[in-house]
């Protein structure tokens, strides 16, 4: 077994892991893990694990809205738990909450929740021909939105899968670019897409089930309230699950090298699970951006920031992969490591909040 450190100072990262690791002799205050299906799901694809009796034994939390779900899952409540009606009828909503749980797919409403926006989620794939169908599935499961799935060439036959998608499904749009152009240019690319169709918030969002798409809807309503929502890992509720040692060393580094360079008070610099104000991000020179991969994220939290508009980061789990390849590389690293300290000089103070 591997060795876990101890004392109060320990990695939370850690805790978790060896909570999951260990499942019968975790404590009853640590947080359920993410359930994984046995057989082929609605959310996930089907070379994941059953999901753990402790989990399906926890009892569902049945909500009024999404503002009532944020102060528990901040106190460390699963969000694959929890039961948010936002209209629903309550004995119809836990029903299906749990059929869904039992198959691993989370807590799955009796409708797809219908934000009082006009909402667009942006999903970049490169080579995901075996997450696509099944991220685009999740996504109306748990929100009434429209996807633009900006495919940079995939050899693997991702962009087929679009087009095949959006061909039966009006919500569904396809940008196919040529070869792999980079992270940060798929997310303008959206971003711009969002600008010119009168969209009200723009979602940035894996195809890899990462995120949750239960929590999708939880950060579009959040913007409610501010004009940046990000799904963190490091704020109190959020970790990440199935990740090494090593790993979890580099974000968590990464991004305390990031806040303590910038100051921006931000916890999760680099979480690609967000919320924008399409109104605000008219306002920013989106132009000047030169940022690529997950230095991207960096850069575009710290823009949002130095123009006034408000963040806030909610709570979310985030799981590794199951299918694919990650896309990060000592490139990606390098360019986010040598963009940082250049930031507060070249990004001023603005009030385009105002």
């Amino acid at each position: 077994m591997r060795a876990m450190p101890r004392g109060k100072n320990a990695p939370l990262e850690l805790v978790r892991a060896a909570a999951l690791a260990k499942l019968p002799r975790r404590a009853p205050w640590t947080r359920g893990p993410v359930t994984e299906p046995a057989r082929e799901p609605l959310l996930r694809p089907s070379t994941t694990a059953e999901p753990g009796p402790r989990t399906l034994a926890e009892p569902l939390v049945v909500v009024a809205d999404f503002a009532a779900a944020e102060p528990l899952v901040r106190s460390g409540i699963n969000s694959q738990r929890l039961v948010v009606l936002q209209g629903q009828e309550e004995v119809a909503a836990r029903a299906a909450a749990e059929r869904g749980r039992e198959r691993g797919d989370g807590p799955v409403p009796t409708r797809p929740h219908q934000a009082p926006w006009r909402t667009l989620v942006v999903v970049p794939t490169y080579n995901e021909k075996d997450n696509l169908e099944s991220i685009v599935q999740a996504i109306h499961t748990y929100l009434d939105t429209d996807i633009l799935v900006v495919d940079d060439g995939s050899p693997d036959g991702t962009g087929a899968i679009a087009d095949r998608l959006a061909a039966a499904d009006r919500r569904i749009h396809v940008l196919h670019r040529q070869g792999k152009q980079g992270l940060g240019t798929a997310y303008l690319a959206g971003f711009r897409f969002a600008i010119e169709r009168g969209y009200e918030r723009v979602c940035e969002m894996d195809a890899d089930f990462s995120h949750a798409p239960w929590d999708l809807p939880r950060l579009v309503y959040s913007s409610r309230d501010a004009q940046l929502v990000i799904g963190s890992r490091y704020v109190k509720g959020g970790c990440t699950v199935g990740w090494d040692f090593k790993r979890r060393l580099l974000s968590r580094g990464a991004n305390l090298y990031t806040r303590v360079v910038l100051s921006s008070g931000i916890r999760d610099n680099t979480a690609g699970f967000r919320c924008f104000h399409v109104a605000a991000l008219r306002k920013l020179d989106l132009a000047a951006v030169s940022a690529q991969g997950y230095a991207f994220q960096i850069e575009m939290a710290f823009r949002m920031v130095r123009a006034g508009f408000r963040v806030q980061e909610v709570p979310i789990h985030f799981v590794d992969r199951r299918v694919g390849k990650s896309k990060m590389d000592s490139k990606i690293a390098r360019e986010a490591l040598l963009l940082v300290p250049k930031l507060r000089g070249r990004v001023r103070k603005q009030r385009l909040a105002d």
